[in-house]
């Protein structure tokens, strides 16, 4: 289900936990299998599930609750816009509706070129370098103007 290298480092962040609370290690391996698969299917949170000797609605529940998990397929570059209060008062619901614009799509769509896939996101905890966007859950991108969106764009898509 998931390669030897993935388990390897499912395996290092078990052993952070002690023996009989591996399932403590959950949000770590399935941000590593996501990594791997580029979303989370209901096979791979079942083996997770069984990895780690939990049930599955466990895991289902753990992957549902946090928006870092892909529960579908996405486009390449998942772009998460933070237009929670303090932000989108701060320009996260005008980077929002600029980043529509300019992609052609809303909140949970994807461009029919399979590149970007927009989200909104919950707090970040930046909330003084707002507009702020989560690139692959990885990079985080403060001060976002409509320029600096372009060129992000741009970069991303080359």
């Amino acid at each position: 289900m998931l390669k030897a290298q993935t388990l390897k480092k499912i395996d290092h962040e078990i052993k952070k936990y002690p023996a009989d609370q591996k399932r403590s290690a959950v949000m770590s391996a399935l941000a590593i299998a996501q990594d791997e698969k580029g979303w989370l299917a209901s096979e791979t949170m079942d083996f997770i599930a069984e990895y780690l000797g939990m049930s599955p609605v466990a895991v289902y529940e753990v992957a549902t609750f946090y928006n870092m998990y892909n529960l579908e397929p996405l486009g390449k570059y998942k772009i998460t816009v933070c237009t929670n209060l303090p932000c989108g008062l701060s320009g996260g619901t005008d980077a929002a509706a600029h980043l529509k614009r300019k992609l052609g799509i809303d909140f949970n769509q994807t461009t029919a070129d399979k590149k970007f896939t927009l989200k909104e996101g919950e707090c970040m905890g930046a909330c003084g370098d707002a507009p702020v966007l989560l690139v692959n859950n990885k990079r985080m991108c403060s001060f976002m103007s409509n320029e600096q969106i372009d060129q992000l764009l741009e970069e991303l898509s080359k």
